[in-house]
């Protein structure tokens, strides 16, 4: 189209006279002529590209929109997740405790039924003097664990009992020595 317009002018100038643009001045049109005509082809296969591009774009931002949805459905998915978590996690906390209030209560009820068995089998009874212990020395008494600061003579008067059937009934060599959580055999003691 530009070519056309420009042959126009050339030859319409030529066509007026001897006054018009000399061979030079035409060659020199004919030379801007093509390098408009070039310069406009340029321009259309630059045109096309920018077309094709803007259509990719196009196309890009249609799959985009696409693609924000599925960003909301991913968001949706996770909070569904995350509440099913949340519920999984509660049941199992809920599950664990009751398995530990079972476990509790029957160990519970093992050491109730161990310390009943105990609380019976440590029934005072009445204790025998050991043997080889002097023959008059009460032959029926209790037994009594020493305690911290007990002397033998404390542990007579306090159990009504008299400190050498204390001694023969246990044999003890030195009164003086008797040691914490000791058992003796008081004999006749309350």
């Amino acid at each position: 189209m530009w070519k056309s317009l420009v042959l126009g002018c050339v030859l319409t100038g030529t066509a007026l006279g001897q006054n018009g643009p000399s061979s030079f001045d035409v060659a020199n049109l004919r030379e801007d002529v093509r390098g408009l005509v070039q310069r406009v082809n340029e321009l259309t296969l630059r045109l096309e590209q920018l077309e094709r591009e803007n259509a990719d774009l196009r196309a890009r931002d249609s799959a985009g929109a696409k693609s924000l949805a599925t960003v909301v459905q991913l968001n949706a998915a996770i909070a569904d997740l995350n509440q099913n978590i949340r519920t999984a996690v509660a049941a199992s906390k809920t599950e664990t405790l009751q398995r530990v209030a079972e476990q509790m209560e029957k160990l519970a009820r093992q050491t109730n039924a161990a310390l009943e068995s105990l609380a019976k089998g440590a029934a005072p009874r009445p204790a025998s003097v050991p043997a080889g212990s002097a023959d008059d020395t009460p032959k029926e008494g209790i037994r009594y664990t020493v305690q911290k600061g007990d002397t033998l003579a404390e542990i007579a008067r306090r159990l009504g009992a008299r400190q050498q059937d204390i001694i023969n009934a246990n044999q003890i060599s030195d009164p003086s020595r008797i040691v914490v959580g000791q058992s003796l055999f008081i004999p006749g003691g309350k």
